[in-house]
């Protein structure tokens, strides 16, 4: 290990302050120059292809089979590859949107085998086979879902980037309650939950609305679930 003294330049004595200007530019401009010669070489036997890395590159790739709005669908994809960024850049399905890409916003929530989720945390390779529901296999602009409608009646959107998210987890929670499936607001686990609103936002509450229009989002999932709102 190099000792302080030895990068002085040659002719300079510890504590000598005296280093001109030049000299003391000469003597950064090598060290940066050694550096950086460093880590290329570092970097270039770190990515220096061959036949290992190849057939690594090969195995990572996988063909996936998903049922996606109804219509089958087979992809071959990187096995890294989380669902929301197939349905986007690979199936071209731009209605699920990407949030914080965390999990925290639920701006992807998507429908799958009849359960919502965070599109963004599951890798598509892990629903071989499964049925996927995005907004647009909920309903067309010619043709509304009953929750999109509900949605626009209410005015339960402002910019609009959360809202398929927003209604993808609406129909489901409606199922949810339908099943019978408690939340962490129902009191007693053994009746079936109530449709209330303390219910509905507590099960909402996962999916963000930063223009604040939560109000009209529960009137709009009442008004789909047969109660006045």
């Amino acid at each position: 290990m190099h000792e302080p003294t030895d990068l002085l330049p040659e002719g300079l004595v510890p504590g000598d302050l005296s280093i001109s200007r030049r000299d003391l530019l000469i003597a950064g401009a090598a060290s940066v120059a050694a550096t950086t010669a460093s880590a290329a070489d570092a970097s270039g036997a770190a990515t220096r292809p061959g036949k290992a890395s190849t057939k690594d590159a090969v195995s990572s790739m996988m063909t996936v089979n998903l049922r996606v709005n109804g219509q089958p669908r087979e992809l071959k994809l990187d096995t890294r590859t989380t669902l929301l960024d197939t349905l986007r850049e690979h199936l071209h399905l731009t209605g699920t949107k990407k949030g914080c890409d965390h999990g925290q916003c639920g701006a992807c929530t998507v429908i799958v085998d009849g359960r919502r989720m965070n599109s963004c945390l599951s890798l598509a390779v892990m629903h071989e086979g499964a049925e996927v529901t995005t907004i647009e296999g909920l309903g067309t602009p010619d043709r509304l879902h009953p929750m999109q409608a509900a949605f626009v009646k209410h005015d339960g959107y402002q910019c609009g980037y959360c809202t398929p998210g927003q209604v993808c987890s609406a129909v489901a929670v409606l199922d949810e309650i339908q099943r019978g499936v408690p939340s962490h607001v129902t009191g007693d686990l053994n009746v079936k939950p109530l449709l209330s609103p303390l219910e509905l936002r507590e099960r909402m509450s996962g999916n963000i609305c930063r223009c604040g229009a939560y109000s009209n989002i529960v009137d709009a999932i009442t008004e789909v679930a047969g109660r006045p709102a």
